[in-house]
Order: structure tokens, then C-alpha cells, then sequence
């Protein structure tokens, strides 16, 4: 329903239930529960903020995030059976996306029992059932690069081209920023280097 807030943010609130910022535009304020993480980069003064409408059986409320990515990973992993907003954004503060992606990739269960309540079970369900979401994206022609002086591990480009196609960027942008992000990284990078790099320069453009 929502996509985004661009308005003055009048408030922010640390509590017991959560991290909270309010965003008023058009003269109405709304309540966003946010990362701790984004609590701390957030200002006052006019900001952008990418939301999710949660629509439960007796309240409504608005998720926010301060970049498009998170919000995207936020939507992929509250669709696991058993990840509720909570953990979603529990595991969001805990890791950048890049991060997550590439413990899904790598099948690396172990390192998402660093947040707080997730156990090995947890952590092994969302590496399978997220890697099936965001690897199911299949594409025929592969990202067309322009030459770099380095080597560049195909699959790992791949793989990064997968994921950013599961997150509804467009051709041209994936190739202009996987493109620039293979210069920015070292030889032979990951695909979690890889798309970090690339989630960094699709959000400077957004």
C-alpha cells in the first residue's frame, strides 16, 4: 500500500516495545517502528523512509527503513513460516543485508545464530527457505559487464545478479551497478561483496 514516507521526522523514541521514529507529511504523523541500527543514523529534518504495512487480526502499524534493500529482505524473510516482524527486524539490526544474503548463499546457518533468538532450527529454516526465494529468479542472458582490469568470478557475479533481479531492480540498473561494484571489489570477489557494493550504489540513486 505504502512504498514510502518523505516528510519531517517530528519524533523518535527508544521503549521497551521497540524503536520508533514519526514521520509527518501533509499534516499527518505517522508511527514507524524502525532498526535500532537506522534509530541511530536517523536525523531530524526531512528524510525518505521505505515502509511495510503490517495488517494483523488487531492492530495495524508501519515498519520503516531507512534503505530499499532492507525493506525488500524484510518482506523475503517475514515470509518464512515462524519470522515475525520482531525477528525480522531483529536480524536486520544484527546484519547489513549484504550480510544475510550471503549467509543464504553460502548456506551459513551458524552465523544467524548470532541474533538474539535465533537457534540452530531457526537459523537452518531461513537459510532454506530463503535461498529457494531469492535464488528462483532464472534468467537467460547473464549481466553484460564492461572490461576490468582483474579477474571476475562469473558465479559470483551471477549470484548477485540473481539476487538483485528477486529484489525488482531493472536490467539496466543490475548491470550499471554489478558493473561499477566489480571495480570497487577485490579480485575474485564474493557475491556477498559483490552485492554490497551494488545495494550501495543502487540506494544513491534512488
Amino acid at each position: 500500500m505504502y512504498d514510502y514516507i518523505k516528510g519531517e521526522l517530528t519524533d523518535k523514541s527508544n521503549t521497551a516495545k521497540g524503536t520508533f521514529a514519526t514521520v509527518e507529511t501533509n499534516g499527518i504523523g505517522y508511527s514507524l517502528e524502525i532498526t535500532p541500527r537506522d534509530f541511530s543514523q536517523i536525523k531530524e529534518g526531512n528524510i525518505k523512509i521505505y515502509t511495510v504495512l503490517l495488517h494483523r487480526e488487531d492492530k495495524m502499524s508501519l515498519c520503516g527503513f531507512l534503505h530499499k534493500e532492507d525493506r525488500d529482505i524484510f518482506n523475503i524473510l517475514t515470509s518464512v513460516s515462524g519470522v515475525g516482524s520482531k525477528m525480522a527486524l531483529t536480524l536486520l539490526n544484527e546484519f547489513e543485508s549484504s550480510e544475510l544474503i550471503g549467509f543464504v548463499i553460502d548456506g551459513n546457518y551458524k552465523e544467524l545464530t548470532r541474533a538474539k533468538g535465533v537457534g540452530p532450527k531457526l537459523a537452518q529454516k531461513i537459510i532454506l527457505e530463503l535461498k529457494d526465494k531469492l535464488m528462483n529468479y532464472q534468467t537467460n542472458e547473464p549481466i553484460k559487464l564492461a572490461p576490468v582490469s582483474k579477474g571476475i568470478d562469473n558465479k559470483a557475479v551471477e549470484d548477485a545478479q540473481t539476487v538483485l533481479i528477486s529484489f525488482g531492480y531493472e536490467r539496466d540498473e543490475i548491470q550499471n551497478a554489478i558493473s561499477k561494484a566489480v571495480i570497487l571489489t577485490k579480485e575474485k570477489a564474493s557475491a556477498e561483496e559483490i552485492l554490497k557494493e551494488a545495494l550501495k550504489i543502487l540506494s544513491s540513486v534512488i
